[in-house]
């Protein structure tokens, strides 16, 4: 079972459509993330790039230091776009390949971000490692937990 679905029953929406919208630069690990919340025998054995977008169906942030400028222009654009401006969706951000060297932590991603300054959304921030699948079952909890207490009853969520 993988995790997506795990989420699904703990939300008790195990019928209903999940939608996630999951967004990052390139090469910050989407896929991968994607792949691992899918259950282990639906799986890709080898990721390669995205070209365009993908759009996956489910029954049930980068490390270059140098891009988190542009990281932030993109999310805060994002952020202040009328279609989600106005909702209270929680955010999720994964600071994602942890395991490598010079890997920004997750306390500084925020700050690079500036993620203090979402006052209108709950968010989130997990250090990941989504080869190893380290961090994602962290925040599939708190997306979980913070849409128990939604007023929504469909889950809608960000993730970055």
């Amino acid at each position: 079972m993988g995790l997506l679905d795990k989420l699904t029953g703990w939300l008790g929406l195990r019928k209903k459509e999940v939608n996630v919208l999951c967004l990052g630069l390139d090469n910050s690990g989407k896929t991968t993330i994607i792949n691992q919340l899918k259950p282990s025998n639906t799986q890709a054995q080898e990721i390669v790039p995205t070209i365009g977008f993908n759009i996956e169906k489910f029954k049930s942030s980068s490390g270059d230091k140098l891009r988190m400028v542009v990281a932030k222009e993109e999310l805060d654009t994002l952020l202040n776009h009328e279609d989600i401006r106005s909702k209270k969706m929680p955010v999720l951000f994964f600071a994602n390949k942890m395991d490598l060297r010079d890997a920004v932590s997750s306390v500084k991603v925020s700050q690079m971000l500036s993620l203090e300054n979402i006052k209108e959304k709950p968010w989130h921030i997990c250090a990941s490692d989504a080869i190893k699948g380290e961090g994602l079952q962290e925040g599939l909890v708190w997306l979980q937990e913070n849409k128990l207490h939604s007023k929504y009853h469909h889950v809608e969520s960000l993730w970055w």
